[in-house]
């Protein structure tokens, strides 16, 4: 489960979408049809959603030391506890930065732009510690896709 004690007790996981091909087409119909609350989905494990006191369709904050972003609750037990599952490529929405970093889900907000090695300069952005708590102000608009 999550690690007990940390600022960041969750591992994110960002994998790579079953709706689109990265970020392509994100503003298409089948893209469109898998967000909550018009963001992208981000599935929980249901002890982990029980413990934030979170269900599905909530919108949660998801931060780390390099940002945050907000994301839609997937409640699903197809995810171990102390995972958060985000997939990559929701079009980068700053437009809100008094409430997070993107407001529409992108990982990319959270995780750090570095590579593996000087050598490979590998992609290390698919993982990273994070902490979520439940939004339960005024959600902004996604502007992503205007």
């Amino acid at each position: 489960g999550p690690e007990a004690g940390s600022p960041y007790p969750f591992w994110l996981v960002a994998n790579n979408p079953a709706t689109r091909l990265h970020s392509q087409l994100d503003h298409g119909e089948l893209s469109a049809s898998s967000k909550v609350a018009g963001r992208e989905p981000a599935r929980l494990h249901p002890g982990d959603a029980a413990a934030l006191g979170v269900r599905d369709g909530d919108v949660v904050r998801i931060r780390s030391a390099v940002g945050s972003c907000l994301a839609g609750v997937v409640v699903s037990d197809a995810v171990r506890p102390g995972v958060v599952q985000l997939a990559t490529g929701a079009w980068w929405d700053p437009s809100a930065p008094e409430v997070a970093t993107c407001v529409h889900g992108n990982p990319n907000a959270v995780t750090q732009d570095i590579g593996t090695s000087r050598l490979a300069q590998g992609c290390t952005g698919q993982l990273t510690r994070v902490a979520l708590e439940r939004h339960d102000g005024p959600l902004p608009p996604v502007r992503a896709h205007e």
